[in-house]
Parts: structure tokens; C-alpha cells; sequence
């Protein structure tokens, strides 16, 4: 059954219809979700199903702490339905919103041709391939065979997300009917309206989540981890926590608690500016999802039997922690390794766009205008050049079809930015030497907006700094070294005697914590820190990437894995 039609017929059996905001309804109709009633009326018949259910187990099992436990699962999806969407929803329009400098350079940069705003408009929206573009092109369907272009429209639409739309948006309408020196001054406007918007908004941002990130950096990693050390004493003051309780918190509540933050601090992000989408379909990216899976059980089998010797009760945390970082790493790395290529071919654009212009301008032919730019430039992006200019001459193909044909050149290039300068060159291949200024423009206009992206990610860079920090390294090392500590508490302190190899002895009570039975808790709390953090950092810093995130986090956990066992091993030994 589709997801729609099972949605709606969990949602027929729900007895009342709830009640819906209107942010929500947009979300879901923007997501391509179910109708937002349904969702929520399903959503709420699921989440009573499963805490009556829960409730009358707990009952059965005479469990009656665990009460509340069932109640809060049940309450769940309603609340994940009503929040998640709107979240996912703003997440998608911040990614858009930073496309927004690029849409405006190629709308000013056509305009610059010819100055025929509908033309602009056009172009602009069918050369681009994110969200902003595909706005702009439904606005610019609608407008035709009325005065309007469809960017008033559109602007209006974006303009309460990014009000800096709606100014460079009416800097450029009010520049298509001016003469043509006063055409570019508006024009260079526009752009420096986009570009100023993004880069106000990314710096205001960057001092607005220092206190928030403080919060979760101090309630969601230092205090439970320096609490595991207080355990005993709690326990010897008569506040008996048993380990059921403390892994329901540790690794249910706790980690649950710090996604929800992330996804608020993610979604409070004005703009973002992630890196080319590339994943298994790209020609050049193997697919390694077997050979990850295969690699990962190894190295995590390899690592858990080498851990058997230190601590036996860490062999699982080291397995899936050295585990599922390997086979994230090895899944991951050509796509990182792409990502690299793109960004190197990308540093050279704006020089690129600049020597083919000014030839251009000199009424220079494009075909051997990049032919020269190629030989001066070298590196990967003269490389690109190279093949675009030899595909070209050898094939007989037209400049668009040496860059975007069958045999094109940049056909399965995942960067927006190389794409776009393809088609300007393309572009300027039809208009002739009126587009060599155009060019020039488009290469300092994308020397700008590197810039605003470079300031943007150093404003952002002590604050991601410390989070993958913590997550890798001292929030391990600080949970080792509170295990350790338990482990050489008495037993009738609370801890246990003898536990530094990390055994409770039978001179312990029972019940009492040690490191064999706290330590688990903590190490897969230390993972999933290892795991949340980085991911948080990662999309403040780059934006939300699956393969970045999925990289980034396959180093952290290894390398949060090594020094937690590292930490309880050296303070089991010291203290």
C-alpha cells in the first residue's frame, strides 16, 4: 500500500479530526507529505495505540515506574508529525536561500546581454536546478501574457524568509528599463544586495547560537557525563538509580533531548551553502555499500577481539564504534574525494570567466577564446576547459554541446557554479563580443561570493570546532575517566571493590554500579555524542550533505571509540 493511502486509512479510523496551524499544512504540501490532517489524525491514532499498549505491558509485568516511559513513547509521533515537518520544511528553504546569490548573478549577468527582464528571468530559472530556480521558474509560467515578468512574485513569496530578496529583486526590475550605463550600476546593485543579505544574516547567526550551543554543550555533555561520577554518592545518600533507569536516560532520553536541539539550531540557520549533491548514481562514485558493510564487520570484529584483552565488557561499544566508522569512511571517501576535485576546479572559475570575457570583448571567438584560457590557466579547471574546447573541435559541436552534450564536458558535474559559468560561456558563444563585459562581471561576482561563504564558515568556526571536539575527544575522555573513577569506589561507597579491570567482585552488593555495568551505558552514550555532535557541527558548518555528515562521523567514532577505552584503561591504572 502507498504511504498516502495507508495514512489516510489509519487516519479514517481516528474518531476526531484535529486541528492543524497553517505553518504546518504549508510544510507538508512543500515536503509532497499527506494532506497535514490526516498526517496528524494518523499520527495520533498510532501514538495511542502504542501507549495503551505500553501501559497494559508495564501493568502485566508489574513494571509501574515504566508508566510514564509508555505514556511519553505514545506521545511521540504525534509531536514528531506536528514539529518534524515544519522543521524539515525551513531546513529546505534556508539551503534555497543560499542559492540565491547564484540566481541573481545569472539574471543581472543576462540582463547585462539584453535588456529584456522576462528573457532574464527565464534564463536565470531554467538554468539553475535548486528549489530558488524552480520558484522562480513557476512564478515566471504564471506571469506570462501579463506586463509582469513573475519576479515581483516571486520575490514577495521569498521575501519573509530573506527580505534581502525583495530589495535585490526590485533593484533589478527597476535596471531592465534603464539605459545601459545605468543598467550595469543597477545591475552590480542587485548583486551586492544578495551577496550583503547572505553574508549579514550568516554573521548575525553566528553570534545568535553561541549561547544555545553553550547550553547544549553544558546540559547535554559536561553535566551527565561529571554526574556518572556522583552516581555512588547518590546512591550511598540513598537515591537508589538503577542501571534500567540509567540507560533509558542515557541512551534514550538524553540523545533524543540533544537531536531535538539540533534540529531547532538547524532550523534557526538563516542560510546555508552546502556542497555539490553527489552520491552512487554519479559515474565516476563506485558503489561500495557490500564492500563497506563487509570491511566494517571486520574492522570491528578485529578491534572487539583486541579489546577482550583490556575489557571485556567495552568489546561491543569498540566493535560498533570501530565498526560503523570504517565502513562510513570507506563508503564515503570517493565522494569526499570528488568533493575535492569540484572545489579545485571551482577556485579557478572566476579567472576563467574573466580571460574568456575580455577575448570575448575583443571580439575574439568563444571556441578560441577557451582554447587560450585553458593553456594559461592549467589545473583542473584549464582541464575542464581543455576538454570542453577539444570535445568541441574534434566532434564539430556547438559550445553548449561541448559543455552540456552527450560528450560534454561538464555533463556530469555536480557543482551549480560550473554548470552556471558553462552556460554563460555558452551564452556568450550566441551574443557575441556585447557578452565579454558579462563575463568579466560573473567572474568578480563569483570571487565575492567565495568570499562571503569563506567568512561565513570562519564565523562559525570556533563554535563547530569546540562541538566536534567534544564529540571525538574530550567528551570521551571525560566518560572514561568517571567509569574509572566508579570502578575504584568501595563497594559500600556505592562502587564496587576491586572493579579497576572492569569485574565486580563478589564482595559487591548486587545492585552496586561498576564499571561492567555502567561502563556500557555510558561508552554507547559516548557514541551516540560521537555521532549527534558532529553531524550538528557538520550542517552548521557546511550545511546538511549525507555524504559529508556520513564522512565526518565515520572519522569521529573511531576516534571517540579509541579514547574512551583509552581513558579507562590510564585512570583505572593512575587512580
Amino acid at each position: 500500500m502507498k504511504p498516502d493511502r495507508l495514512v489516510g486509512s489509519i487516519a479514517s479510523r481516528w474518531p476526531r479530526e484535529p486541528a492543524v496551524e497553517e505553518e504546518l499544512a504549508e510544510a507538508c504540501e512543500r515536503l509532497g507529505l499527506p494532506a497535514a490532517p490526516e498526517l496528524v489524525a494518523a499520527a495520533e491514532a498510532i501514538g495511542a495505540t502504542v501507549a495503551t499498549v505500553g501501559v497494559f505491558a508495564t501493568l502485566a509485568a508489574g513494571s509501574l515506574p515504566l508508566i510514564p516511559l509508555a505514556i511519553g513513547l505514545g506521545s511521540g509521533p504525534p509531536l514528531v508529525v506536528r514539529y518534524v515537518p515544519v522543521a524539515a520544511a525551513e531546513l529546505s528553504r534556508t539551503r534555497a536561500v543560499g542559492d540565491a546569490p547564484a540566481l541573481f548573478g545569472r539574471l543581472t549577468l543576462r540582463l547585462r546581454v539584453e535588456p529584456s527582464l522576462e528573457r532574464a528571468v527565464t534564463f536565470a530559472a531554467q538554468s539553475g536546478d535548486g528549489d530558488l530556480a524552480a520558484s522562480l521558474s513557476t512564478h515566471a509560467s504564471r506571469a506570462r501574457g501579463t506586463p509582469e515578468a513573475g519576479l515581483a512574485s516571486f520575490a514577495a513569496e521569498w521575501g519573509e524568509h530573506a527580505p534581502w530578496i525583495e530589495r535585490a529583486a526590485a533593484l533589478v526590475v527597476d535596471a531592465a528599463d534603464a539605459p545601459t550605463d545605468v543598467r550595469d550600476r543597477g545591475t552590480e546593485r542587485a548583486l551586492a544586495a544578495a551577496r550583503s543579505g547572505v553574508e549579514e544574516r550568516a554573521a548575525s547567526f553566528a553570534g545568535e547560537i553561541r549561547a544555545p550551543v553553550t547550553g547544549l554543550y553544558a546540559f547535554g555533555v559536561l553535566l551527565p557525563l561529571a554526574l556518572v561520577g556522583v552516581l555512588p554518592a547518590a546512591r550511598l545518600a540513598g537515591v537508589n538509580v538503577g542501571i534500567g533507569t540509567l540507560a533509558v536516560l542515557y541512551n534514550l532520553l538524553l540523545p533524543i533531548g540533544l537531536l531535538g536541539a539540533s534540529g531547532w539550531l538547524l532550523a534557526e540557520r538563516p542560510v546555508s551553502f552546502p556542497p555539490p549533491r553527489i552520491d552512487t548514481t554519479h559515474p565516476e562514485v563506485p558503489d561500495r555499500r557490500r564492500s563497506a558493510a563487509l570491511l566494517g564487520g571486520v574492522a570491528g570484529g578485529s578491534a572487539g577481539a583486541g579489546c577482550a584483552f583490556l575489557l571485556p565488557w567495552a568489546v561491543p561499544i569498540v566493535a560498533v564504534g570501530a565498526g560503523t566508522g570504517t565502513a562510513l569512511l570507506w563508503l564515503f571517501a570517493p565522494v569526499r574525494e570528488r568533493h575535492r576535485e569540484v572545489r579545485a576546479a571551482e577556485s579557478g572559475l572566476p579567472d576563467a570567466l574573466a580571460l574568456v570575457g575580455r577575448r570575448v570583448g575583443d571580439g575574439v571567438a568563444v571556441e578560441r577564446a577557451l582554447e587560450v584560457a585553458a593553456e594559461e590557466l592549467g589545473g583542473d579547471t584549464g582541464e575542464l576547459l581543455a576538454a570542453a574546447s577539444s570535445r568541441g573541435s574534434r566532434l564539430g559541436l556547438p559550445v553548449e554541446a561541448a559543455f552540456f552534450g552527450r560528450f560534454g564536458a561538464f555533463r556530469h558535474l555536480p557543482s551549480p557554479r560550473l554548470r552556471d559559468a558553462g552556460r554563460l560561456i555558452a551564452l556568450a558563444a550566441t551574443e557575441g563580443p556585447p557578452a565579454g563585459d558579462a563575463l568579466v562581471a560573473a567572474g568578480d561576482h563569483l570571487r565575492e561570493l567565495a568570499r562571503v561563504e569563506r567568512d561565513a564558515r570562519r564565523e562559525l568556526a570556533a563554535i563547530t570546532g569546540t562541538l566536534s571536539n567534544t564529540a571525538a575527544l574530550f567528551g570521551p575522555l571525560v566518560g572514561g575517566v568517571s567509569v574509572a573513577m566508579v570502578g575504584r569506589i568501595p563497594a559500600d561507597a556505592g562502587g564496587t571493590l576491586n572493579a579497576g579491570s572492569g569485574a565486580t567482585t563478589s564482595a559487591a552488593p548486587a545492585t552496586a554500579l561498576g564499571p561492567g555495568a555502567l561502563g556500557p551505558v555510558v561508552g554507547v552514550y559516548v557514541l551516540l555524542l560521537a555521532a549527534i555532535l558532529t553531524g550538528l557541527a557538520t550542517a552548521l558548518e557546511r550545511g546538511i550533505d549525507r555524504s559529508l555528515l556520513g564522512y565526518r562521523i565515520g572519522l569521529a567514532l573511531p576516534t571517540a571509540t579509541a579514547a574512551y577505552v583509552a581513558a579507562v584503561v590510564a585512570a583505572g591504572a593512575v587512580l
